[in-house]
């Protein structure tokens, strides 16, 4: 409800609010009225009852009746009733750590670290200083716990957004917080203050409309609301109110649900119901999770496997060393002096044992994770700096709200996407026309010519409205034929715009002289009360009785005899008025299939042109209506007024008593034309869903528009499409119905597709039986809407696996009028029987409960406030750049997460398993190679910077290609970069790879001699050896492994082997022995070691043979069978040089046979409001407006079309 002039009394509850009164006369919900009473929903309250589990869809059963008193704190405070508290955060200052550490030590590294920590504290099996184990672990521990504080702070903070305080009408009269609202209280809110509504119709109760705008009355209002439990039922509100000894029901239409934002109102009261978590809106929010990624999971998986790796080789280490104590060791014993204890060869083995698992505890890389969250929170700034994902209309960035779900963005397979104010703009715009058998709004084209297989036009200057001084100067209209026409005053125009002016349910407000401003229950008649009013038909002013309209300057009053309403079977509105003259017309709109059927035999030959028309409109994806009027006689309609006050009064099927009323006048009508309205999509929409599809990216729309309306969209945004096999359309009303269309679409599918095999033209006919197969050899093209009654049984566990295999079958899925639960409900069963990662994308309250449930949430910052971002993993301002967050960071996070973790597990193969080696070469003795400052520096110090680098800022090709090939997004799906297979060959290259660092350095020291004839070969010579060309393969390989050189990376590369040198230098020297000689024994190893010859042409052959082999298989597998990846980095390579050609997509026109789906998002309810005048002030300004003159200023201007920038109205969801 927009802020309007004045505001008026009325009364209200709020369910989550009962609300008390004071609503402006033009409120888009139409709640305003001189003395009236509403009851709205705010979502505030909770009372002490039971919540059924076993609520279904089509009832509720109050398990304990609840009575919260109004204004009357202490009374209520008696019983379990929740405030209004929301927490957001997942720690506290006393939770954090045990918290914290529990999540962390769900990682079996960090167990196992954990345990080996423990070992490295028995004497007598460690061979390795306790250091080496807790300085890694409690770095990561301290790190990740930072970052997990850090990232929670600033969602609580972002999530905190200050409210205003609330005037709550106690005895005591005071302000509060919106926290501290209680059950019972009466409120006042103002406008734009967040309890907001999506323009739906509420009536309040008249009974309280007594209390007018008198606070005191107010603060003793004593009323006592009964009313069911909480629960997530949108649609459904029971309750009772009982005052002055009577009674008086409560529904849906008299609440106000937490979550929406008020509007075209100065302020309004209202009784709080629900507060807090058992308001509605929370009731459909879906518990927090703890999100992982994919790859933290298989990461779990593997280190378990490593686990079990290390323990084989323990295993055998252990019986080597039993073995070689029996036979060899024995010997020996006398001169070691052991205890008694210690010489036992089995003994020696079960120590020699644990010994090798601290030894060799490396090949399980607690700095991995360490790793993966810098690269992580690198990814994320890339995201957060993005320049090309900045909405500078909002001054919005794109924000990346988690640092553990970035590689997961590259693996998207399903998206979920909600449609209004995610895929459209939520404006209407009049388009075109057809009056008469006469088309109007045509784009003359002046230039037409084929660029990329797309057709461009430039459009005709748009129409000059000057003549008009009550235009509205943003709408636009390109054909001027259509105001000469309103000039030469053709009667058949004429009555088309007196139609658009007069049948609507739109309430205007002035607030100057001239200034105009409608609201309009929906878009769609806001769009077309405006374009009768630039055309010189301006609705004004109305009363309960009265429309005044300004026909080209001059005021005209009609009589408002009756309003035809609105409703889903109906689907259309009339009204019955009577003008200056005294004639009675009846004018009415809908979808044009209802029309035609009730036209006058003699509009046959204008209903075909007319036709055409429309089938023209709805090629361009527009949303239409048929118009028509019918002339009534005097003596008919004084009758049929009798038969609707009776029908009226009717209090059982009173519904279909009126219908059938309404059905008798509206026979015979004549054919006016039919309007065409777009509904304007958010820029770049089509181009992205296509570039998602050709990812091999299914997306699904969730909405809870009408069938029409998503259909509408979907054909829009080329989901639908005319050359589309079938379009399925569910919409049973029984498990049965639902049960028996489903199978008939599957069937469908199946058999169509075994016809093809059957010809030949698939080959393919033995994989029916499985449908996960069978999906991918579907050659037609299928889409599936189901609406959310079908919906509500489709979920059920006996048809909710027929519902997924036929929606994986088709190519696109639409789910209409479904609640936030069900969209949940939707993403939740894709989650479990498909092995895939979902995204669900929205902007409003009602897609919490989706963003959450998906693997990755996406929220867009729009029109309907900030709850979808706030639960959100990441945020931007448009859906166009989902396109870049998928395509360009989610492809490169995963390319670089999973080229890091074949790095990192080859390399720590390869420097740990020279110990396994070695072992059978020291008597299995636990002896290391390496010394423990080089074990305990390689993965912290020598190797650590060249693999971040490359996994935050390598790039197998540039974003300008990865968009272009939308196919390089496929591997992701699939996990082909990193699974299983490629765990195993990297370990198995890092197992080559030590045996070749041991053994080629061990048989050319076996009988080489120094240059003065001493011997080479003792064991530190050999140990420096070994780590020297280990420093050298590995920093090699991390560089046969980037693809995208960076000064960072030139700069951490040579910078890690100058610090290797430097270090391996400084430890051997004489002044680190001089000062710690307990800890720095081995002076002048490296410096003697390496000034021979030998040794360095030792570590070039070993370096030249771990290398080669690698180099020899990538270059034969770039050429003989190259990835799409090699393909797309060698022609990059071959037009470095060239500018970026960018992709373009252009939207191509769509000719359709199908009827556009009609332009009314309308709600059954207004013409019984307006009809009863509660939404209207007594008196109306502007019908004292006097006339205006206006004046010929031309037809025509120059200047180009600009875009339009129309009202943005909340359209039901």
């Amino acid at each position: 409800m927009e802020g309007s002039s004045q505001s008026c009394t009325a009364f209200f509850f709020f369910l989550d609010l009962f609300i008390a009164h004071n609503i402006s006369e033009n409120c888009n919900i139409f709640w305003s009225g001189t003395v009236s009473t509403f009851l709205l929903t705010l979502g505030l309250f909770k009372h002490n009852c039971v919540i059924n589990d076993q609520i279904k869809h089509d009832s509720v059963r109050i398990v304990k009746q609840v009575k919260p008193f109004s204004n009357d704190r202490e009374f209520n405070e008696k019983f379990s009733y929740a405030d209004n508290r929301i927490k957001t955060s997942k720690y506290n200052i006393f939770t954090f750590l045990p918290i914290n550490l529990f999540e962390q030590f769900q990682r079996v590294a960090n167990a196992y670290f954990l345990v080996l920590l423990i070992l490295q504290l028995i004497p007598e099996i460690s061979s390795l200083s306790w250091f080496t184990t807790i300085v890694p672990l409690v770095l990561v521990l301290a790190i990740t716990a930072i970052k997990d504080a850090t990232d929670d702070f600033v969602s609580s903070v972002t999530s905190f957004q200050p409210q205003p305080r609330l005037e709550v009408i106690l005895r005591n009269r005071n302000n509060e917080k919106w926290m501290n609202v209680r059950v019972g209280d009466i409120i006042k809110l103002e406008n734009n203050q967040f309890v907001a509504t999506n323009l739906k119709v509420r009536q309040a109760l008249t009974v309280t409309s007594d209390l007018g705008a008198d606070i005191g009355r107010l603060a003793e209002f004593d009323g006592n609301v009964i009313c069911e439990p909480p629960n997530n039922k949108l649609d459904r509100f029971i309750g009772t109110l009982y005052w002055r000894d009577n009674k008086y029901p409560l529904d849906n239409e008299k609440m106000l649900l937490r979550g929406c934002v008020l509007r075209n109102t100065e302020w309004c009261f209202g009784l709080v119901i629900f507060a807090g978590l058992q308001t509605k809106l929370m009731q459909n929010c879906g518990r927090t999770t703890f999100k992982r990624t994919s790859i933290d999971k298989l990461m779990n998986t593997l280190v378990l496997w490593i686990f079990a790796f290390l323990i084989c080789m323990g295993i055998i280490l252990a019986v080597g060393n039993t073995i070689w104590e029996v036979k060899v060791g024995r010997n020996f014993w006398a001169y070691l002096l052991w205890d008694e204890l210690l010489s036992n060869a089995v003994l020696s083995g079960f120590l020699t044992f644990w010994s090798y698992i601290i030894i060799l505890n490396t090949v399980v890389p607690i700095s991995l994770y360490v790793s993966v969250e810098v690269l992580r929170l690198g990814h994320s700034y890339f995201i957060n700096w993005d320049r090309r994902m900045y909405y500078s209309k909002k001054d919005t960035p794109a924000e990346a709200r988690t640092t553990t779900l970035n590689e997961e963005l590259g693996q998207v397979e399903f998206i979920f996407s909600d449609k209004t104010g995610t895929l459209t703009q939520n404006i209407m715009v009049f388009n075109k026309c057809s009056i008469n058998g006469n088309t109007y709004g045509k784009v003359l084209v002046s230039q037409m010519r084929v660029l990329r297989s797309c057709l461009l036009y430039q459009k005709t200057p748009c129409v000059d409205f000057s003549f008009n001084p009550l235009r509205d100067q943003k709408f636009r209209f390109h054909d001027s034929s259509l105001v000469e026409a309103i000039k030469l005053e053709e009667p058949l125009v004429q009555e088309f715009f007196r139609l658009l002016a007069l049948c609507h349910t739109v309430m205007p407000e002035e607030r100057s002289e001239g200034e105009l401003l409608y609201q309009a229950q929906s878009p769609d008649e806001g769009a077309l009360v405006t374009a009768a009013r630039n055309f010189g038909y301006v609705f004004r002013a109305r009363t309960p009785e009265t429309i005044t309209l300004y026909e080209m300057g001059q005021p005209v009053t009609y009589q408002l005899l009756a309003i035809l309403d609105f409703n889903n079977v109906r689907k259309r509105m009339s009204v019955v008025v009577r003008n200056p003259k005294g004639q009675i017309k009846l004018y009415s709109k809908g979808a044009d299939t209802i029309i035609f059927d009730r036209l006058d035999p003699s509009n046959e030959e204008l209903m075909y042109t007319t036709s055409e028309h429309l089938n023209e409109f709805a090629g361009e994806g527009l949303r239409t209506l048929a118009l028509a009027c019918k002339d009534l006689d005097e003596d008919m309609f004084k009758e049929w007024m009798k038969k609707l006050l009776s029908a009226s009064s009717i209090l059982e099927n009173r519904e279909e008593h009126l219908g059938a009323l309404y059905e008798e006048i509206e026979q015979g009508m004549m054919l006016l034309g039919a309007t065409a309205i777009e509904d304007k999509l958010q820029e770049g929409v089509p181009e992205t869903i296509a570039c998602l599809t050709l990812a091999n990216i299914k997306i699904w729309v969730l909405t809870g528009d009408k069938l029409e309306t998503a259909m509408n969209i979907g054909y829009s945004c080329n989901m639908l499409r005319d050359d589309m096999n079938k379009v399925f359309i569910i919409s049973g009303h029984t498990m049965l119905e639902v049960q028996q269309e489903l199978r008939k679409a599957k069937s469908h599918i199946l058999g169509i597709s075994s016809e093809k095999c059957s010809n030949g033209e698939s080959g393919k006919a033995q994989l029916y039986n499985s449908d996960s197969v069978f999906e991918e050899t579907i050659i037609a093209e299928y889409a599936l809407v189901i609406n959310g009654h079908s919906l509500a049984h489709a979920l059920e566990a006996d048809l909710e696996k027929l519902l997924l295999d036929i929606a994986c079958l088709c190519k696109t899925v639409i789910c209409c009028r479904v609640t936030p639960l069900q969209k949940a409900q939707v993403v939740d069963l894709v989650k479990r029987h498909k092995r895939a990662v979902t995204l669900a994308i929205g902007d409003g309250a009602n897609d919490v409960s989706m963003i959450k449930t998906a693997h990755i949430g996406v929220g867009i910052s729009g029109q309907e406030g900030m709850q979808a971002v706030l639960a959100s993993d990441y945020s931007f301002a448009q859906f166009r750049f989902l396109q870049r967050l998928l395509l360009v960071h989610g492809r490169w996070s995963y390319h670089r997460m999973c080229n890091f973790l074949c790095y990192f597990f080859y390399k720590n193969f390869a420097f740990t398993l020279v110990h396994f080696w070695f072992g059978f070469f020291c008597g299995f003795s636990a002896q290391t190679v390496y010394d423990q400052w080089f074990i305990t520096l390689f993965n912290i110090v020598y190797t650590s910077l060249p693999v971040l680098a490359m996994g935050i800022f390598d790039q197998d090709v540039n974003e300008q290609y990865s968009l272009r090939y939308p196919n390089l997004y496929k591997p992701g799906q699939t996990n082909l970069l990193f699974n299983k297979r490629k765990f195993f060959i990297c370990t198995l290259q890092g197992i080559c790879t030590s045996s070749l660092l041991f053994f080629i350095p061990y048989g050319a020291f076996l009988s080489s001699v120094r240059d003065d004839g001493s011997n080479i070969s003792d064991q530190q010579a050999f140990a420096v050896t070994i780590a020297t060309s280990l420093v050298i393969v590995v920093s090699v390989q991390i560089g046969l492994d980037t693809n995208y050189w960076t000064a960072v990376n030139h700069f951490f590369i040579w910078g890690s082997l100058a610090m290797y040198f430097a270090i391996m230098f400084a430890m051997t020297s004489d002044g680190l022995f001089s000062i710690f000689p307990n800890q720095f024994p081995f002076i002048g190893t490296a410096r003697n070691s390496l000034s021979q010859k030998s040794v360095w042409l030792v570590i070039l052959l070993t370096t030249v043979v771990c290398i080669m082999p690698m180099v020899v298989y990538r270059f034969l597998r770039t050429d003989l069978r190259p990835t799409l990846s090699d393909k797309v980095r060698l022609m990059q390579q071959a037009t470095r040089r060239q500018g970026p050609q960018e992709q373009n997509l252009k939207r191509v026109r769509r000719t359709s046979s199908r009827r556009s789906a009609y332009a009314f998002a309308h709600q059954q309810g207004y013409g019984e409001l307006i009809t009863s005048g509660k939404n209207m002030r007594v008196a109306n300004s502007a019908q004292s407006v006097p006339s205006l003159d206006m004046k010929e200023n031309g037809s025509g201007c120059t200047e180009s079309a600009q875009k339009k920038n129309g009202t943005s109205f909340n359209q039901e969801r």
